[in-house]
């Protein structure tokens, strides 16, 4: 497709919003795809109100064999098709709580300034499953502030490396320096032996090297319920402090 229609597409795409400085961005990314190298990583525009890609980068070839005009035509399921069928419902339970912790901890004003990662296998060309790790940044939010326009890369890694599927979301804080402010191991067993899974939250945080205040406040919590799950979960898993914790976690990543 020529650059005048792609850039006619979004004048249409984005005419019910007013935010000529997101257009623009959107046109220079698409027209500076014409001078990027190839490489294992393409990008794609996605909507994921319409389940359709605005953009699809032309490294896809090069990355996955398929053709970028085909995948923008067939849109997100036939993309989403080609996953490995072990992958799909642990892929969708990331994503799921992936926009629960958005929606119930990320402020309106803070949700522009979050990027997403998460990984899967996707059959390629020639029939074979490739690591995919895909990392979406929003770039427009509907009426209710959930995001429906992104920016997602996409890196391609050889099928011979064993993922487990992950999902995480970063925050760009105040310094301009993206902290990780959700992680999870989908593939993992979840704790065991009683664990709630508020219990779960504090225990992820605490890998993430918390503080009680900060996990307060992340969780919308007091500090002092905080230390009492901290208790809780010492004394559940027959362990004698957050250090040996964290660390036991850090070794035996099966038990989250």
């Amino acid at each position: 497709m020529k650059g005048d229609s792609i850039r006619d597409i979004y004048k249409e795409i984005f005419s019910s919003h007013d935010h000529p400085s997101l257009e623009k961005h959107i046109e220079k990314i698409i027209e500076l795809d014409v001078f990027l190298p190839y490489s294992s990583t393409f990008f794609c525009i996605t909507n994921t109100q319409d389940l359709t890609f605005e953009y699809v980068s032309k490294n896809i070839h090069a990355c996955l064999g398929l053709d970028g005009m085909e995948v923008k035509a067939k849109g997100m399921r036939y993309f989403w098709s080609r996953m490995h069928p072990e992958d799909l419902d642990l892929w969708l339970h990331a994503l799921s709580d992936l926009m629960k912790f958005t929606l119930n901890e990320i402020s309106v004003e803070e949700r522009s300034k979050m990027t997403y990662t998460w990984n899967y296998r996707l059959m390629n060309n020639h029939g074979q499953y490739v690591n995919i790790v895909q990392n979406t940044t929003p770039l427009e939010f509907d009426s209710g502030n959930k995001p429906i326009i992104g920016l997602a890369h996409y890196t391609v890694l050889v099928p011979e490396i064993n993922m487990q599927i992950c999902a995480s979301a970063k925050l760009l804080n105040g310094n301009n320096e993206y902290e990780t402010v959700y992680y999870n191991n989908f593939s993992q067993k979840l704790l065991s032996n009683g664990i709630s899974n508020r219990e779960r939250d504090v225990i992820r945080l605490l890998v993430l090297n918390q503080s009680s205040k900060a996990i307060a406040k992340k969780l919308n919590i007091s500090p002092n319920t905080v230390d009492t799950h901290r208790r809780n979960i010492l004394k559940k898993l027959n362990v004698s402090s957050t250090g040996e914790l964290v660390g036991m976690i850090k070794m035996h990543t099966n038990l989250i």
